[in-house]
């Protein structure tokens, strides 16, 4: 949202899995004939065992992908949740990969859609069968993209790792050497993470939180857990929100603006936002806000006032470009790299301004609502002459919730994606739908998406035509 034109309203923006001797429910190991001793049903999962990441990791999946674990999955469960969780179509055609598995099980397509992507080796399945600690590490192994690391282990750097779990090699006849490095490597690199360490025992049935500990790092290693440049409470967190700012651009995306800026012009919006979802935070609403603003120097001192406060939280800078209608009579705009503008038929422009938006994830739901006293009383500008506020303050901050919050007020967005990219513009929810309508008549082949969310009440009000 630019505000650099004081004279001027304010205008809103808006992991294959080797099936080896080592997994005691399978027979065949990369489709070669290797059995095993018989084994008995591996012991219930332990809830006594656990880690710090496991409940964070559990309310991601269920907030990002509807993900959620049971206290002992099953190794088909497992594998729905891994193909889920890296966003793979299950295949409905072509040959069968197992021979215990029928398109109409529950496994079928992810297992299927997991051969196709290496991360499993056909043959036996046993999808009903208990999900075994070491059979989840070598799925997520592989899902990870780690298994070329694996392979390159000497039994020396084995032996290293192994040790960690107790587990001595060579010479343990429930391990192969491919499956030896593929969990030694699992180990080293923290896949694995070092809470389980003291408990992990091959063959016992895996847990919950085990699961989600194994799905969050997978998660983490590709790059789509959560995004954060740091906490407020670190040291570098001003130089990393500095350098964050100065190497974003102004964000353009033609196929976008078509339908954003024609919107502009038919007066359908008065604002909109362009987004990147790379940069995206994937924060826990129930802990989390969105804070915009366009002055650097606001956001560090932003940081300042919250670790002054004692509030700490996560940070991620999503960049963000936003847009209006600039008017002719507030006179020939200067263009510079953070501020572009495009004329307009009636003589008007299309001012395009760089922007930011700050993700906050709070340490605690206290800290979360705690957010909006500093804000009111550091950070909001409520007369011309106002002393005691951090730089660059406004009339109307900008802050938001995907959860309810008591005294914010509930609003709604219209976005467009085209992909990765994304535009954005608010509204009061009585106009969501004339909006969205709009949208679709000026690109029909647009989709829509239209949610609620939860706004300060002096954005609110700016919304309904006030200004403060």
């Amino acid at each position: 949202m630019h505000r650099s034109v004081n004279k001027k309203k304010r205008l809103f923006p808006l992991a294959a899995v080797s099936l080896s001797a080592a997994l005691l429910y399978s027979g065949l190991y990369d489709g070669s004939a290797v059995r095993t001793e018989a084994a008995s049903a591996p012991a219930a999962p332990s809830s006594a065992v656990s880690s710090p990441a496991a409940e964070a990791y559990k309310a991601f999946l269920q907030n990002q992908y509807k993900i959620e674990l049971p206290a002992a999955p099953t190794k088909g469960e497992f594998i729905r949740d891994v193909a889920k969780a890296l966003k793979l179509e299950g295949a409905s055609a072509g040959e069968n990969r197992f021979n215990d598995l029928k398109p109409e099980d529950l496994a079928y397509g992810a297992a299927q859609a997991l051969v196709e992507k290496g991360v499993l080796s056909g043959g036996t399945l046993q999808a009903a069968a208990p999900l075994t600690e070491d059979a989840a590490v070598y799925i997520a192994l592989k899902a990870a993209n780690l298994k070329e690391l694996a392979y390159t282990y000497p039994e020396t750097k084995i032996q290293s790792a192994l040790r960690k779990l107790g587990i001595d090699y060579p010479g343990n006849p429930k391990l192969s050497l491919q499956a030896a490095q593929e969990l030694a490597a699992a180990v080293d690199t923290g896949l694995l993470p070092a809470a389980w360490h003291s408990s992990f025992a091959l063959g016992d049935a895996a847990s919950g939180d085990f699961a989600a500990d194994l799905l969050g790092s997978v998660l983490s290693f590709k790059g789509a857990y959560k995004h954060a440049i740091g906490s407020v409470a670190d040291a570098d967190i001003f130089a990393k929100l500095y350098q964050a700012y100065q190497t974003q651009d102004l964000i353009q995306v033609k196929e976008l603006q078509a339908v954003v800026d024609e919107a502009l012009k038919q007066n359908l919006i008065t604002g909109y936002n362009l987004k990147d979802s790379r940069y995206s935070a994937n924060f826990d609403p129930k802990l989390s806000l969105t804070y915009g603003h366009d002055d650097s120097t606001h956001a560090i001192q932003l940081i300042g006032l919250l670790r002054s406060e004692g509030l700490n939280a996560k940070v991620q800078l999503e960049p963000k470009t936003s847009a209006f209608v600039y008017l002719k009579e507030w006179g020939e705009p200067k263009q510079t790299d953070r501020y572009k503008v495009m004329q307009i038929e009636n003589g008007n422009y299309i001012a395009y301004a760089k922007e930011y938006d700050i993700a906050f994830e709070f340490d605690t739901a206290e800290q979360k609502a705690k957010f909006q006293n500093v804000i009111f009383q550091y950070a909001k500008k409520n007369s011309e002459d106002a002393k005691g506020l951090i730089a660059s303050s406004w009339w109307q901050p900008l802050y938001y919730s995907l959860s309810p919050m008591d005294t914010y007020k509930e609003i709604s967005n219209n976005k467009l994606t085209a992909g990765h990219y994304y535009a954005q513009t608010f509204s009061l929810s009585d106009k969501t739908a004339e909006i969205a309508s709009g949208l679709q008549k000026i690109r029909p082949d647009a989709k829509v998406e239209s949610y609620r969310f939860w706004v300060d009440e002096p954005f609110y009000n700016y919304l309904l035509g006030g200004y403060k």
